[in-house]
């Protein structure tokens, strides 16, 4: 990969790492909410739908407008509405205008992924965007585990879920500042701010039907990704585990000594240090995958995930811990995989908008994962649902390997 290409992709996956720290802001203050509005789980559970819907449907009108202006401009309204809708929830005095903080932190979040990813499948071979899309995962699965660790560190300090959100929005503010300077300065008259003036260096006939599969896939791993992310820092909150000792030694080495560990900072520290072992299985993945193994390797990542979220359906105390550990690097592994078998399977000409569609069907359709988990009343039930959609996702990707493999064998 060439040095101004890697350049690139490690500027855009920053912002990658930052819309997940907006995707899971609610879930790392969802008990706070409640507590303070005075509401349970299933009423939270349809917030965090409403900042995850808008997330995924407002994905293909994304894709649309960066094919046809162009993905760094869309980057720049994501990072500014991004920030302003966090600036909004901040001030929001009650439960209707924070639907509706909610619900705009998901429009301005959801322009992120269609016009980032595109512009890394735009600027790589196919020999190298597993790689790319790897690094671009591990940014991703750093700012999942950050969205906790950021709110356990905020909430330890005394502020209030509202000042949290007044957090999130300096970082963002930041990050559009540096990414109209360094990216004006180094891609500004290249073909990545203008994806249909560039080049076709490779144009593999379009397979529409493997994509159409892998959006069914798409909407069922989104299902089980809102379900257990959003209610992650609760379930993992209840293990029993004592990190009241470790936790205060951290917090005096911060200058924060004296603060009282709330067990919603303990869950959000869990969270944190569970979903960094994503960064595993995404580096994994991208590092080993190859366009011929794509499918396969897929497959394997979600009939490993199938019996770890069993087991989270059945743990209790440290086991929580364990079970949900295990979960998060098989899970995120298909991250990489699945973004490099869109642009396997779509023209590049038409790629913003198919990732749109992806993101549209597995973060908006799979987003009422959410209130599924919210309204459940038992484990068991919640993660024995998720364990078989799971494994389903998993027979998909074996059919998606015999179709390529078909095609391959009779020259198409």
């Amino acid at each position: 990969m060439k040095s101004a290409t890697l350049r690139l992709v490690l500027l855009v996956s920053c912002c990658h790492a930052m819309v997940h720290v907006y995707e899971l802001s609610f879930a790392s203050v969802e008990q706070l909410v409640g507590t303070d509005f005075g509401v349970g789980t299933d009423v939270t559970g349809w917030l965090g739908t409403c900042l995850r819907l808008p997330f995924g449907l407002c994905a293909i009108l994304a894709g649309w407008l960066a094919d046809r202006f162009g993905a760094k401009r869309l980057l720049l309204v994501y990072l500014v509405g991004a920030s302003g809708a966090a600036l909004m929830a901040w001030w929001t005095p009650n439960l209707g205008l924070l639907f509706l903080a909610m619900f705009s932190l998901g429009v301005f979040a959801s322009v992120y992924h269609p016009a980032g990813v595109g512009l890394i499948s735009h600027e790589t071979t196919a020999e190298n965007r597993p790689m790319a899309l790897g690094y671009h995962g591990i940014f991703g699965s750093a700012g999942i585990a950050a969205g906790p660790f950021l709110a356990a560190l905020v909430l330890a300090t005394g502020a209030s879920w509202r000042q949290y959100y007044l957090v999130l929005a300096v970082p963002g503010v930041l990050l559009a500042v540096l990414l109209a300077m360094r990216l004006s300065h180094e891609h500004g008259n290249s073909a990545a701010s203008h994806p249909n003036n560039s080049p076709t260096r490779e144009e593999a006939p379009a397979r529409w039907d493997c994509y159409a599969l892998l959006m069914f896939s798409a909407m069922l791993s989104g299902f089980v990704y809102a379900a257990v992310l959003t209610f992650l820092p609760r379930y993992l909150g209840g293990s029993g585990l004592d990190l009241g000792g470790i936790l205060d030694r951290f917090l005096h080495l911060a200058g924060l000594g004296g603060r009282t560990i709330s067990p919603v900072s303990v869950g959000n520290f869990l969270t944190g240090i569970v979903l960094m072992l994503g960064i595993f299985g995404q580096y994994t993945s991208g590092r080993i995958a190859r366009p011929a193994t794509l499918e396969p390797l897929m497959a394997f990542a979600f009939f490993a995930t199938a019996p770890c979220l069993l087991w989270m359906g059945f743990a209790g105390g440290l086991s929580r811990v364990l079970a949900a550990a295990l979960f998060a690097p098989f899970f995120f592994m298909h991250q990489p995989l699945f973004n490099s078998l869109v642009a396997k399977y779509v023209p590049r000409r038409r790629r913003s908008l198919a990732y749109g569609l992806s993101f549209t069907v597995g973060f908006g359709v799979g987003s009422t994962g959410s209130a599924f988990a919210g309204g459940t009343e038992s484990n068991l039930a919640t993660y024995g649902t998720l364990s078989a959609l799971t494994f389903l996702v998993g027979c998909l990707c074996l059919l998606l390997w015999h179709r390529s493999r078909r095609r391959l064998g009779s020259g198409l």
